[in-house]
């Protein structure tokens, strides 16, 4: 089967384009907004609907600038030496999930401390609600046949089209490779987005200690993204960066995986 054609368009109004992966961020903002607002209601949380907004924005800031620079640092390191202003055009791509989660921790710290509220109530109270935005981030990723998996016989293998792959595959001469790949992108969004979603909403809706949402939505991604990098390939000019199959991926989901198990185990202190 070959990976489907989709436009990476969704509407075009002059010069101004409408991408789906930008739709996506979108509909996992409004996601992030609508689910806090129904725990809310339910009286899972004593949040207002403002704090919930703004809370929104710091977060949605921290994505971008973190994400932006952990690329930078974590992936094209070269390429910002090369070139410093690369960073700025972020419409060329590039974004990474490890530094928006350092971002975001970072806006966070600065949102706790301007609302007065604990810096892991903060975190606890985003944890349930960020999933969806991850896995909807993933779908744009397919749509835009990104994230190519490893070369697999499975018969749930796809063709990729050369243009994703030529990085990869300097071979690849006309539309389609002619091996078939795992699509990592849907098997990343079903993981990082629709199982962790689950796995930290369930846990969340009886009152825990301050810190044990954070936990299990850092071990839950950090584990999941872990798995499902064996059927992702490397990046090209990253390759595996220890022991010949751990990828960057991998290495930078370890301490959270180790700062989830920590906060776990922490003493508590109060009930979020």
């Amino acid at each position: 089967m070959r990976y489907p054609a989709i436009d990476s368009v969704l509407v075009e109004l002059g010069p101004l384009a409408i991408r789906w992966y930008g739709v996506m961020y979108v509909v996992g903002m409004v996601a992030f907004y609508l689910l806090g607002k129904w725990r809310v209601r339910r009286g899972q949380s004593d949040w207002t609907l403002q704090e919930i907004a703004d809370l929104l924005v710091y977060g949605v800031a921290g994505v971008i600038i973190g994400g932006r620079l952990g690329f930078a640092l974590f992936y094209g390191f070269e390429t910002f030496l090369r070139d410093p202003l690369w960073l700025l055009r972020i419409w060329e791509g590039g974004m990474s999930f490890h530094g928006g989660l350092l971002g975001v921790i970072g806006a966070a710290w600065i949102f706790a401390r301007k609302s007065r509220r604990g810096f892991l109530e903060v975190t606890d109270f985003a944890a349930p609600l960020a999933p969806l935005g991850l896995g909807l981030g993933r779908l744009g990723n397919f749509i835009n046949a990104e994230l190519p998996g490893r070369v697999t016989e499975l018969p749930i293998g796809v063709q990729f089209p050369c243009d994703s792959v030529r990085s990869l595959n300097l071979a690849c001469f006309g539309d389609f490779e002619n091996v078939t790949r795992h699509v990592s992108s849907l098997y990343q969004a079903s993981a990082e987005g629709v199982a962790l979603f689950i796995l930290v909403w369930l846990y969340a809706a009886k009152p825990r200690a301050a810190g044990r949402l954070s936990a299990v939505f850092l071990i839950g991604y950090g584990g999941l993204r872990f798995l499902t990098e064996f059927a992702r390939e490397p990046d090209p000019d990253k390759g595996f960066v220890l022991f010949d199959w751990l990828t960057m991926g991998q290495l930078l989901s370890l301490p959270m995986i180790a700062l989830g198990v920590a906060l776990l185990f922490l003493k508590p202190l109060h009930r979020t």
